[in-house]
């Protein structure tokens, strides 16, 4: 079995050890014939499982994984669709000067490019930054991400296998149709995660979805999964659409622990110029840059 699945599966083997104990040791809960409602709001719930020592042998496949996020998840229904759903973090937990830039490199037809520019300016000055990184995008520049995951300035994090919105539902953003089902999503998440980790030999800890978007039960898989679902605080590019100067205006409005998403799979847009000119702005106002794994975020 994959180390990736290994290392991240012991909430899910919990949650079924523990719907195993509930049948057969006498406990006076009721339990529904159908597995789904069997994880009732009596459950204990993630936040409390890390709590509960049950010996259970680990799924040998992703496909077991797959079957246990489907059993826990069947039948409920997302109540909230966007950016800013429950579980989201889009801020660092601190009051200090610091600001995390973060890069989606989404991959796909019109997304494999590389803002060379801007990779090049940000080493050349030392700026630590978190990199989101599409499984496609990876496909088409493999050496430009072994150099890019070498460099310690950088964080390679998880932007998703297709860049899909994340949805156990099918729903669509900026016509870009999301994951379609519960399986979907993890899909999305597991198999790239899966791919950072065997190029670089580090899990990846963050998650990203393709348009930011997502259901709040989306972001719990994101979760059971062992990644955490961020998005920001200051929209720093606009899928790379903005001028030079909206990118300057729009770094220059970040506040302590701000996190700021821009692209760098756009190279003929203005988001390098932007981030050129903003950062001794804002060091001039005392701030500093961090990566995202420096921090608690909310």
């Amino acid at each position: 079995m994959n180390n990736y699945y290994l290392k991240h599966f012991s909430k899910l083997t919990i949650i079924s050890g523990s719907l195993l104990v509930l049948l057969f040791s006498g406990c006076s809960a009721k339990l529904s014939t159908n597995p789904a409602e069997a994880f009732s709001s009596t459950h204990p719930s993630p936040d409390h499982i890390k709590d509960i020592h049950l010996p259970s042998a680990a799924p040998q496949t992703k496909e077991d994984i797959k079957t246990k996020i489907i059993l826990t998840y069947s039948g409920k229904h997302p109540l909230h669709w966007g950016e800013k759903v429950t579980g989201v973090r889009s801020k660092l937990d601190t009051s200090n000067k610091v600001i995390a830039l973060t890069f989606d490199a989404c991959g796909g037809k019109g997304g494999d490019g590389i803002d060379q520019k801007l990779i090049d300016f940000l080493i050349k000055e030392k700026i630590p930054a978190t990199l989101f990184i599409n499984g496609r995008w990876i496909d088409a520049n493999y050496k430009a991400f072994k150099a890019l995951a070498n460099n310690p300035l950088f964080e390679i994090e998880n932007h998703g296998t297709e860049h899909k919105p994340l949805s156990v539902i099918g729903k669509s953003a900026y016509h870009i149709s999301g994951t379609i089902n519960v399986a979907a999503v993890v899909d999305e998440v597991l198999d790239n995660a899966h791919k950072i980790e065997s190029l670089t030999g580090q899990t990846p800890k963050f998650f990203r979805s393709g348009t930011a978007y997502y259901d709040e039960i989306a972001v719990q898989i994101v979760n059971d999964l062992g990644e955490d679902a961020v998005n920001f605080n200051v929209l720093g590019d606009a899928g790379a659409t903005y001028s030079k100067i909206q990118v300057y205006q729009a770094l220059l409005s970040s506040k302590p622990g701000s996190i700021v998403i821009c692209h760098m799979n756009q190279p003929e847009k203005d988001t390098a110029a932007g981030v050129i000119s903003a950062v001794p702005e804002l060091r001039k106002k005392g701030y500093s840059f961090v990566q995202l794994k420096d921090y608690h975020l909310l």
